[in-house]
């Protein structure tokens, strides 16, 4: 019979063949919990089948063989007691057959006890940032896709709006619990070969946990509609072998340790330009425009403003700071001081903007440390 049910399942649901199918039903996953779920799917799938067939099978042939062409009159009958009680207990039967698969799913997507790793996940308009908590390791994940590509100036690759420039690293064979929240409005972090799908909330904590059973790269988007840009706000976790993992952990801290020194060093303006270039496209752009025009009405212009213009010490405050009441964030809690010095550097001397001058790293580690 169960053979017989994925049968019709299949004809009904998956085909012509396995892209269509994945176009209509859930995606198994790669970990034991998103197995689970997709049971109780397909179980609570073939239920409701059976209720269907059962229910229209008799409804169709009561009025093809029961109709007015043939003679046939309604009888007049009162209520049976024997039909009410057959048609109550049915029914719970059957909710009481699905509620325990379901209970015992659910019981299983809420233990977030034990675990492994523990990682924050902080939504930000528009972009995450991870925070893997006892290891000094944190960093913003940004989408990767080009400006050309989103523009139709070149062929969208087959990851378009799903690629960031840092993943989200993780071991396999351990359960990893994350800890939701945002900084700014609600967002939710869905990766559907995971099975996980949890609201960031600003001022909340909302837990899952996952354990990852073979490497890969799972690839999600935010799933709540969180500003202009909620498109451009995807999720890539890639899983990998335990010792990899701990490979990336010491490379990750090596990198840290370098950013640091890299404060002390002398940069030249072109240097600072190049860097500037790439940091601007990728945190910049997308408000005030590739091209410094801005957006009337939402986001002011950088090409001509009196920000760009103006002193330093006013620039490298309203970068450093940000400009909530505006929908700015402050970036000093997200670059590090190379970075702000030199996408400052490049704002100032970008199209119209011509003021020669060069922001040092120094000079603005000396402002985040007086703040």
């Amino acid at each position: 019979m169960r053979q017989l049910l994925q049968l019709i399942c299949s004809a009904l649901v998956l085909s012509p063949g396995t892209s269509v199918a994945l176009e209509f039903n859930m995606p198994v996953g790669v970990t034991q919990t998103s197995q689970s779920i997709y049971g109780l799917h397909m179980t609570i799938f073939y239920i409701c089948l059976v209720i269907a067939i059962v229910v229209f099978g008799v409804m169709f042939w009561s009025i093809f063989h029961h109709r007015k062409s043939k003679g046939a009159k309604a009888s007049q009958f009162h209520g049976s007691v024997l039909v009410e009680i057959i048609w109550t207990i049915i029914p719970i039967v059957i909710l009481v057959a699905m509620a325990v698969p379901a209970t015992k799913t659910l019981v299983d997507m809420y233990d977030t006890s034990e675990s492994d790793i523990d990682i924050q996940v902080t939504g930000h308009q528009w972009k995450w940032h991870y925070k893997y908590i006892g290891e000094d390791l944190g960093f913003f994940s940004i989408l990767a896709t080009s400006k050309e590509e989103i523009e139709n100036r070149k062929k969208k690759n087959p990851n378009y709006l799903l690629e960031v420039d840092n993943p989200l690293v993780v071991p396999i064979n351990k359960k990893i619990r994350f800890l939701f929240t945002s900084n700014d409005v609600i967002h939710a972090w869905w990766v559907p070969d995971l099975a996980i799908k949890k609201d960031a909330v600003p001022g909340f904590i909302n837990e899952s946990w996952t354990r990852i059973d073979k490497p890969g790269t799972y690839r999600g988007q935010c799933a709540e509609l969180c500003g202009m840009h909620h498109a451009f706000m995807p999720i890539e976790v890639k899983a990998v072998s335990e010792d990899d993992y701990a490979l990336w952990l010491d490379e990750q801290k090596a990198l840290k340790q370098a950013e640091a020194a890299s404060t002390e060093l002398e940069w030249s303006q072109e240097q600072l330009m190049t860097a500037g270039a790439k940091i601007y496209e990728k945190n910049c752009a997308v408000c005030h425009q590739a091209d410094g025009s801005g957006i009337p009405q939402a986001f002011p212009a950088l090409n001509g403003s009196p920000i760009a213009l103006g002193p330093k010490a006013d620039h490298m405050a309203i970068v450093i700071q940000g400009r909530l009441e505006k929908g700015m964030p402050a970036f000093g809690e997200q670059l590090s001081a190379v970075d702000i010095a030199a996408v400052i550097t490049y704002e100032r001397n970008s199209w119209d903007n011509k003021t020669g001058d060069k922001v040092t790293p120094a000079e603005v580690q000396a402002v985040m440390e007086k703040q």
